[in-house]
């Protein structure tokens, strides 16, 4: 008897940890100066950050933690699932455009293979 494989249901909502980086700077009434200066990082960084330009680095994540005593695995988890929420739509418009061309990506050859 085969058995179906279901894949877990993964939500498309994509949302940067510079939102939440925003929120959580907003809600302590701080400044992105203030956190920059406490991280001892540009001002710039952490814009960048909130503006959704710039991701949160291992080493970022580790800096917010000590100055915001919010866990490093929190912002690392929230870079690695915007990251895998964004590389999952990639997905799905390659799937679908090979869908419409009735061709698949020479990736998906090699995978298949």
């Amino acid at each position: 008897m085969a058995t179906e494989r279901r894949q877990p249901h993964h939500s498309d909502l994509a949302i940067h940890p510079g939102e939440v980086l925003a929120e959580e700077i907003d809600a302590r009434g701080m400044t992105q100066r203030a956190l920059a200066e406490a991280i001892g990082r540009p001002e710039q960084a952490i814009s960048e950050i909130v503006r959704g330009k710039k991701g949160i680095t291992a080493e970022t994540a580790l800096q917010l933690s000590e100055a915001l005593g919010v866990s490093a695995e929190f912002w690392m988890n929230l870079q690695s699932s915007y990251a895998l929420t964004l590389a999952r739509r990639a997905a799905s418009a390659g799937r679908d455009k090979a869908r419409r061309t009735g061709r698949r990506s020479a990736t998906l050859r090699r995978a298949i293979r």
